[in-house]
């Protein structure tokens, strides 16, 4: 009869743990996805998911430093003036200005660039035989500059050329032969950034002087000094 009884205390308590394991089973339901990475995550992943879930609640995401090395392309557009004789040929022109860089460290970059203007000779000649004609130029050169997670600070020189795009003598007869052509043109600028959530996005402004050496006015002493301010957009890769 113990034998009997211990068997049957037995089953029963056998029983109970079988049904309390089964219901402390977690179950998936039928349509259940299962995300599996398929890589491991890196710090730059988890700093954009993290920016992504703040996101999600109306949170303010955690402070990130902007990218220190790497390919840049920037773009600006302001607006391009004359100091020199030039100045009383045309009004302050339109400028564009683009750049493609590479970060060889997170103070020092490389880079390439071309400009473009637009002005006219409506300074020296009436409103009848004014000519509007466009600016081009390129060049290189480098920057050297400083961040924080917020804010940004840089200083760069360049040496390229510069010419005006008219028909051959429109410009020389009032002077100026040399902007016909590609001249040296040498200059600096200064900026500063200002990062966005976007840990790759930047907004920027910017400006400084140049001396492009064909617009200086024939057969008289002049200086052909430019200076030009914008404001744009930079994205870091």
């Amino acid at each position: 009869m113990r034998v009997l009884a211990f068997a049957i205390v037995g089953g029963i308590c056998a029983l109970s743990a079988r049904g309390a394991f089964a219901q402390s089973e977690t179950t998936l339901p039928p349509d259940a996805q299962i995300d599996i990475a398929p890589q491991p995550e890196t710090t730059a992943n988890k700093e954009d998911k993290a920016n992504a879930d703040a996101s999600e609640l109306g949170e303010a995401p955690p402070p990130t430093r902007p990218r220190a090395r790497g390919l840049v392309l920037e773009t600006t557009a302001g607006v391009l003036g004359f100091i020199g004789q030039f100045r009383h040929l045309a009004p302050p022109a339109y400028f564009m200005h683009g750049q493609v860089g590479y970060e060889v460290l997170p103070w020092l970059q490389l880079f390439g660039e071309a400009d473009m203007a637009l002005t006219s000779t409506s300074e020296a000649e009436d409103p009848s035989h004014a000519r509007a004609f466009p600016m081009w130029g390129f060049g290189g050169g480098v920057r050297l500059g400083w961040r924080s997670r917020v804010v940004g600070a840089f200083v760069q020189g360049d040496v390229g050329a510069l010419t005006a795009v008219v028909p051959h003598d429109a410009l020389t007869y009032l002077g100026f032969r040399g902007a016909e052509s590609l001249g040296l043109d040498v200059g600096g600028r200064v900026g500063v950034e200002w990062y966005q959530r976007d840990r790759h996005l930047a907004l920027t402004l910017q400006g400084g002087p140049r001396l492009a050496e064909g617009f200086g006015k024939t057969a008289v002493s002049d200086v052909p000094l430019m200076w030009d301010t914008a404001v744009g957009l930079r994205y870091g890769f």
